[in-house]
């Protein structure tokens, strides 16, 4: 099996910990790994090819590294823009394909799930293999615990194993969802599926050729640099966005369902965290810095600072270094609407936080004014930074622990520790970290603009424009 692991999600309804550019598939929100390696760890005793990760072009670096701290040498599928499920796992059918791989079987997992019992996850996986093998598209559906309403639900007959499918449907209201419950038989639609890669072409073929059409020519103009995978982009854009189910799953006549009850979650949400984080006697969930009292069932998530919290119940408290959420529980879901205020009101705090991460390590934001601001950049060992230069902005750089090899114009030089460097508007530089140990340094910037589009590169071992 090749596991596909789906990532491009934003994650927007768990702001401010989850942001567009580091959003909660990258995040250890459920253990001390990320969710997309703790979904890659889950799968440990199945017998698997190397994964393919579907993933937005701002978040590859990220991937990538996430992947090499688990030693994995999977692929990353670079998406141009969203287009949904159909199309990214088109892509990752045809990549099956072109590497000789069209009958192996595609585990499609999202990047972003939660499962505490990842034994009888492995064991539902197991049990689909022999159906998937003979050309089935097998999804797993979730044995419900409650009325839900934000899940789609399908109707399955029979207690076999694998199971036929009746029909698919949508979100229901919560009268709708408490029949479908009594009256058995229906189970939440997880998003998850197994099935060969030709088949799912075939399917296509037959129902969406215009999603297949469009993604064989993204494909075949594709290009490659590193483990990143890259789809043509005007091509890809030309691709109708539809979900895998409507475009394959509610249409085909091989499409069956595998229960799992295996304590399932799409974290999609605060309270969702809430019901799967350890909580104290009283029902509280606490992560980082953080003193209760008198307080009831409630989730407080600290940052760099003591958060205190007295005679409060059902209330969800999260603190970043630039924003602070405060909300009762059950309004929590509408954060969604502080994160579209931000993003219309051309705010930043939904993008990303003060830590920003990059290939060769990454940088935080201790102070920014009007025409200045001061970082402090953290560069892995062996790790450079592209030769640039910027119009609009002079750098001083003071190295804080390890050393520092600084390309300034055409001398090289060696800064050490408490030692500094200046570098004027308009000449080319580079940093890199020759050591063995990460070189922290202290970066200010003085200039009319101080935007990370004010750079202009030369060369880039990590092939970015």
């Amino acid at each position: 099996m090749i596991p596909v692991l789906m990532s491009g999600g934003a994650g927007t309804r768990l702001w401010p910990l989850s942001r567009q550019l580091m959003p909660k598939q990258f995040l250890p929100l459920t253990g001390t790994h990320s969710m997309l390696q703790e979904t890659l760890l889950r799968l440990k005793g199945l017998e698997l090819s190397a994964p393919l990760v579907v993933c937005n072009e701002d978040h590859r670096f990220i991937a990538a590294q996430q992947l090499l701290e688990l030693d994995s040498k999977g692929s990353l599928i670079l998406e141009p823009a969203g287009r949904n499920t159909a199309p990214a796992l088109t892509l990752a059918a045809i990549e099956a394909e072109s590497r000789g791989k069209a009958d192996e079987l595609l585990l499609v997992l999202a990047a972003d799930h939660d499962i505490r019992n990842p034994d009888a996850f492995r064991q539902a996986v197991s049990s689909a293999i022999p159906a998937a093998q003979a050309g089935k598209l097998v999804t797993f559906g979730i044995v419900p615990t409650r009325p839900d309403t934000g899940y789609g639900y399908i109707q399955a007959e029979g207690s076999e194993a694998i199971q036929p499918i009746t029909r698919f449907l949508e979100k229901p209201d919560l009268a709708t969802a408490e029949k479908l419950l009594a009256a058995g038989g229906h189970f939440w639609n997880s998003g998850m599926f197994l099935f060969r890669a030709d088949r799912l072409l075939e399917e296509l073929g037959i129902h969406r050729p215009d999603i297949l059409a469009a993604c064989r020519n993204a494909m075949n103009a594709k290009t490659t640099d590193l483990d990143f995978i890259r789809p043509n982009r005007e091509a890809f854009l030309a691709c109708p966005a539809q979900s895998i189910d409507y475009a394959v799953m509610e249409k085909t006549a091989s499409a069956v369902m595998v229960p799992l009850d295996a304590g399932w979650s799409d974290v999609g949400a605060w309270s969702a965290l809430q019901e799967i984080r350890t909580k104290d006697p009283r029902g509280n969930s606490v992560i980082g810095d953080a003193m209760l009292v008198d307080c009831d069932h409630c989730l407080v998530q600290g940052s760099e600072r003591l958060v205190a919290a007295i005679g409060l119940k059902n209330l969800l408290i999260v603190d970043s270094r630039d924003a602070l959420l405060v909300s009762t529980m059950d309004q929590a879901g509408k954060v969604k609407e502080i994160v579209a205020r931000l993003d219309k009101e051309g705010r930043q705090e939904h993008l990303n936080h003060t830590k920003v991460h990059r290939p060769w390590g990454h940088y935080e934001q201790i102070d920014h004014q009007e025409r200045y601001q001061v970082k402090r950049l953290t560069v892995k060992p062996g790790a450079k930074l592209s030769l640039q230069l910027h119009h609009h902005r002079a750098e001083h750089w003071v190295v804080v622990s390890g050393t520092a090899e600084v390309t300034r114009g055409e001398e090289i030089l060696q800064i050490h520790e408490n030692e500094s460097v200046y570098l004027p508007i308009g000449m080319k530089h580079a940093l890199a970290n020759p050591g063995r140990i990460p070189l922290v340094l202290i970066e200010t910037q003085i200039g009319s603009y101080l935007g990370e589009d004010d750079i202009v590169r030369f060369e880039d071992r990590y092939g970015r424009q």
